[in-house]
């Protein structure tokens, strides 16, 4: 099954090369708002001999890691604080349907005016996109916490850390798990973004540099790069999340399937 999965998502993409091969060459769009594939691939070529190219590269990375990282850490702490102290979540639920829903791109003017274009200025988007994303995951899996269990320990006489490891915890991974994937996909995004519009360093940057002096393909490579990160970034998530359920029943039905 995996082998025939992974011959119909390499012929699918090679369908789509040879698609935006084809496009331009037929007249169907302008080469010079869309280029071919191979145009494409010579630009990435080019890109990947340039240093500078790596250097960008390792900016983006560098703020979305540390940014997901402070919004993995922060969502899972203030999550488990809420669970623990119910009087403190129905104090702060109206304030979290109330941040929750802001776009993080709006906060880029706020943003310029306390970092201006340094990476301080891409951390705040990132954090703030991604902490959301990762709370309300972790508010969902305690709210799926068996009250039979949460009694049964209280009964044999747990404190609240011991709970928390035995019984919240093991109920609230799963959730946790699928926000920090949602997180990690979103955090590229936020990065990727504040680097374009903000001007801070990194591939959003040189995408909007290539913009600017009209040189198409070199953008569009640019753009490839990034898709190509959210791809690996995916699988990589999906991956640590099998490995961290492996006890889990819907990872052990995936992998008996």
């Amino acid at each position: 099954m995996k082998g025939e999965n992974a011959a119909l998502g390499a012929a699918g993409l090679a369908a789509f090369l040879a698609l935006g091969e084809a496009v331009p060459r037929l007249g169907l769009v302008k080469e010079e708002y869309f280029p071919p594939a191979s145009r494409i691939a010579d630009a990435l070529g080019t890109e990947a001999a340039d240093g500078a190219f790596w250097t960008a590269l390792g900016d983006t990375l560098t703020g979305w890691a540390l940014g997901l990282a402070l919004a993995v850490v922060a969502g899972i702490a203030v999550g488990v604080l809420l669970a623990v102290v119910p009087y403190l979540r129905e104090a702060t639920a109206s304030t979290i349907e109330f941040l929750r829903p802001i776009p993080s791109v709006a906060l880029i003017p706020l943003a310029v005016l306390l970092y201006g274009t340094e990476l301080r200025s891409v951390l705040l988007l990132v954090v703030y996109a991604s902490f959301w994303q990762v709370l309300i995951q972790v508010l969902y899996g305690v709210q799926d916490v068996d009250p039979v269990a949460e009694e049964t320990a209280r009964s044999y006489g747990l404190g609240t850390w011991a709970r928390i490891r035995h019984v919240l915890w093991p109920t609230a991974l799963p959730y946790v798990m699928t926000g920090v994937r949602l997180a990690a996909a979103v955090a590229l995004i936020l990065a990727i973004t504040a680097e374009l519009v903000i001007g801070a360093p990194g591939l959003g940057a040189r995408i909007a540099v290539a913009q600017t002096s009209q040189a198409v393909p070199e953008m569009y490579a640019l753009i490839v790069v990034a898709g190509l990160l959210g791809l690996l970034i995916n699988v990589g998530a999906r991956s640590v999340e099998r490995r961290a359920l492996a006890w889990h029943q819907s990872v052990r039905g995936e992998v008996a399937v």
